[in-house]
């Protein structure tokens, strides 16, 4: 796709001008402290340049699901600290979204100031399907970045959303799309239209049903899926093995039947699974062959034996891509199956293979297991709407940046 990007809106120059920016700082947080700074450290390129260049940076991005009211504990509060720690300059935070505060704030800018609005979620047109609501909170915020502004869309998390700080903003400023964006729409055009053979996918998570669209349009075209994570369960039930307690989409199981039969020779499944007698860090933990999961327990890892057979065919791979662990990571007893798969793909990426950690949950794995950033080619900041680009849906925070 062809669209304006960072470099040509300095090339046209910012100095004096309001950029809008649209970040994707939904980060993890405890008791109020951000966990893994990843998708802010992932902004810092665009938002340098333009302050550099001498822009008055006006940015929104949400956090959470705050249901369209302001909430205190969705509050980017910590997010400004953190930002303007890595920007090495303050960072104002306006108190509301489009008020009062924002609006003083914004016409006090001078070049290269910074300033966050309050979570854009906390104004329920952002996500509303209403259009006429949208278009207005979009123009709200162009009026807060002035005359002769400019949008850069850099929030891939979020370019899947047909959103007012998205798509609506876009469509009445000169638009283009940041540092990000663009590197992670070139990363994804590898995988779909350019990858090196044989090309292994890795697939986990809880749900099948969330994962249905990319299995159907990635399965004829990669050499080898792994699936493993809660969504393994209803195909292993599909295959008319008890699963015990093991989290379980009953009505996906026909359908899993029905991939299984026509992609057999793809998909690759566990053999052996990590059960618990409970959710729980403190569970009692075993391992059993796939087809033996006793009552009463549910499968919450894959076993070591996969994790064998899954690292001989990622090992040989030239191309992977990786979303969904393999299994409750954030339990020790349980974080064995998705270190390993992590491992076998960053033993391939050594070998040369162009590897893609899919974001989300993977991303936030590969930190909390202690693994390097540097072992894959790329870690995306949006597992959402990777998967939807690999599904070959239209992602309306894109289309609308096309030239």
């Amino acid at each position: 796709m062809a669209v304006k990007t960072l470099q040509d809106l300095l090339d046209a120059g910012v100095e004096g001008r309001g950029v809008l920016v649209r970040s994707d700082f939904n980060v993890p947080l405890e008791d109020g402290t951000i966990t893994d700074p990843g998708r802010i450290q992932a902004s810092i390129p665009t938002l340098r340049a333009l302050v550099e260049a001498g822009a008055k940076v006006i940015v929104t991005a949400h956090l959470g699901r705050p249901d369209g009211k302001p909430d205190a504990k969705y509050s980017l509060a910590p997010v400004a600290a953190k930002l303007g720690e890595l920007l090495g300059r303050h960072v104002q935070l306006a108190g509301d979204v489009v008020g009062q505060d924002a609006e003083a704030r914004a016409e006090g800018l001078t070049d290269g100031d910074v300033l966050l609005l309050e979570n854009i979620r906390f104004d329920p047109r952002e996500t509303s399907k209403d259009e006429s609501e949208r278009a207005a909170l979009a123009r709200e915020l162009v009026a807060l970045a002035g005359d002769d502004a400019a949008f850069v869309s850099d929030g891939f998390g979020v370019v899947h959303r047909k959103q007012a700080s998205v798509y609506d903003v876009a469509q009445l400023l000169p638009h283009y799309a940041g540092t990000l964006v663009a590197a992670e729409v070139e990363v994804l055009a590898k995988l779909t239209e350019d990858a090196a053979r044989p090309y292994a996918v890795v697939l986990g998570g809880s749900k099948v049903s969330d994962k249905l669209g990319v299995i159907e349009a990635l399965a004829p075209k990669v050499d080898t899926l792994v699936i493993g994570g809660g969504m393994a369960f209803t195909f292993l039930a599909a295959q008319g093995y008890s699963v015990g307690n093991s989290l379980l989409q009953e009505d996906q199981i026909g359908v899993c039947k029905d991939l299984l039969e026509r992609f057999g020779d793809v998909i690759h499944l566990p053999v052996d699974i990590v059960v618990g007698d409970k959710f729980a860090a403190d569970a009692e933990a075993k391992t059993v062959k796939a087809s033996e999961i006793p009552d009463g327990w549910m499968g919450l890892d894959i076993g070591p034996d996969s994790v064998s057979r899954f690292a001989v065919v990622l090992s040989n791979a030239k191309t992977v891509f990786w979303n969904g662990p393999a299994g409750v990571f954030e339990f020790d007893k349980f974080a064995a199956g998705t270190k390993g798969i992590a491992e076998a793909i960053i033993g391939a990426t050594e070998k040369g293979a162009f590897s893609v950690v899919g974001g989300g949950d993977s991303a936030a794995a590969v930190r909390t297991l202690g693994l390097p950033d540097d072992g894959f080619s790329h870690i995306s900041t949006g597992g959402g709407a990777s998967l939807e680009y690999l599904e070959g849906k239209q992602l309306p925070g894109l289309s609308v940046l096309e030239a």
